[in-house]
């Protein structure tokens, strides 16, 4: 008996960690679903559940791409499956992926087969990809399904230098407003505070709000720093908690700009990741189930339950779909016409480029409006704090020329 170390979703919503003592991985997996959890993720026993916990995402998608790539054109060229795998493990330079196909190569050598070795490692090859590998072995087509992932891995890279090339500059203007911030009133108007006691008589109210605040900087400044420390760190550890993470991501949700963007993000991700499980002969339910797990917000996540709860009572995929209460009015509508027309998977296919494209629209525009807006902000704040430093030495320059 071996134990297992999984992260499964309860019938009430909560995500946690369970351990399972099994025969076999494919055993505990089903024991936990019968008992009516959902399983995102599994580890083999040997490691604790906070360095597994601690390990997700250290492989770039990147990596993992580049991984799948040559991983196709091997099995492509009808090289056999332990022999690539083992090929690729001596050649791969990232260390955590090293060690993991190692193990994937192990199970290989006892008898396994490739997904079942790949899900011997699911801290790091996710569920989606597993049974896409799961698919291609049942259709005896595995190099199809590794080079439609390896495609649907590039568009989800490209989506994500996408996001990420729209949201750099913005946070690096706010981050340089905090640096100005910072430098002003901690350095620069302290320097004028001396010279502006030396002219004596009342100085204007926009000068005294400066310098009170510089003030309250450098006094506080002792135990502010680590106070903003402690408060950054502590708030890092409650978004890794369930409730801080879901507490979050239904915030975030609600945030006017940011918002419909994570949720188009959402609807692409789903649509693609349905897409490609279709393609290799996968189940609609199986499809789903699996699909739904690359929703990372947990408010969107938690609502795969009710679609799957529709679709094994026999209800239309797009009518459990639009019970779930999120998605986009035109997506059900499209995902209902591939649905009657039975051309579900090109639908789907077809909705994931169209919210790709509308994703991208939206990035754009809210780059075009941040960037102005922190501009000008930025140049608001040392016109006011430049007033309010010169102000004084006006008004004493027209005092000495009235004498």
């Amino acid at each position: 008996m071996a134990e297992y170390v999984f992260r499964v979703g309860t019938p009430s919503g909560e995500i946690v960690l369970r351990k399972v003592e099994a025969m076999s991985l494919e055993e505990a997996r089903q024991r936990l679903e019968r008992e009516g959890y959902r399983v995102f993720t599994l580890a083999q026993r040997g490691r604790s559940a906070w360095a597994w916990r601690f390990s997700l995402g250290r492989v770039k998608l990147e990596d993992f791409l580049h991984f799948n790539q040559q991983l196709a054109a091997l099995v492509r060229a009808g090289l056999p499956v332990l022999q690539a795998i083992s090929m690729l493990a001596r050649r791969q330079s990232h260390p955590v992926l090293r060690s993991a196909l190692r193990d994937v190569e192990e199970h290989i050598r006892e008898g396994a087969l490739l997904s079942q070795a790949f899900a011997s490692r699911g801290d790091i090859f996710p569920r989606l990809y597993i049974a896409a590998v799961l698919a291609g072995e049942r259709s005896g087509n595995l190099d199809e399904m590794l080079l439609r992932y390896v495609a649907y891995t590039k568009q989800m890279v490209a989506l994500k230098r996408r996001v990420r090339a729209a949201t750099t500059y913005p946070i690096f203007l706010l981050c340089s407003l905090i640096g100005l911030i910072a430098v002003m009133t901690g350095f620069v108007i302290p320097r004028f505070r001396i010279v502006y006691e030396d002219f004596g008589g009342e100085l204007p109210v926009i000068t005294q709000i400066v310098l009170a605040v510089g003030q309250g900087v450098r006094e506080n400044l002792v135990w502010g720093i680590p106070a903003l420390l402690a408060l950054i760190v502590g708030l890092m550890l409650w978004r890794r908690t369930e409730g801080g993470r879901a507490a979050l991501d239904a915030l975030i949700l609600k945030l006017p700009i940011v918002g419909p963007i994570v949720r188009d993000l959402a609807v692409a991700q789903l649509a693609r990741s349905l897409a490609t499980l279709l393609r290799g002969g996968i189940t609609l339910i199986e499809s789903f189930r699996v699909a739904s797990e690359t929703l990372t917000n947990r408010v969107l996540g938690r609502t795969s339950g009710i679609v799957l709860r529709r679709l094994q009572e026999g209800q239309a995929f797009a009518d459990s779909l639009q019970e779930a209460g999120w998605l986009p009015p035109l997506a059900i509508d499209i995902v209902r016409v591939g649905e009657r027309a039975g051309s579900l998977k090109e639908m789907l296919d077809e909705l994931a480029n169209f919210y790709d494209a509308e994703l991208e629209v939206k990035l754009n525009q809210v780059t075009t409006l941040i960037q102005p807006i922190m501009l000008v902000l930025m140049a608001g704040l040392v016109t006011f704090v430049l007033l309010s430093m010169y102000l004084p030495l006006f008004t004493f320059i027209s005092t000495l020329g009235a004498r």
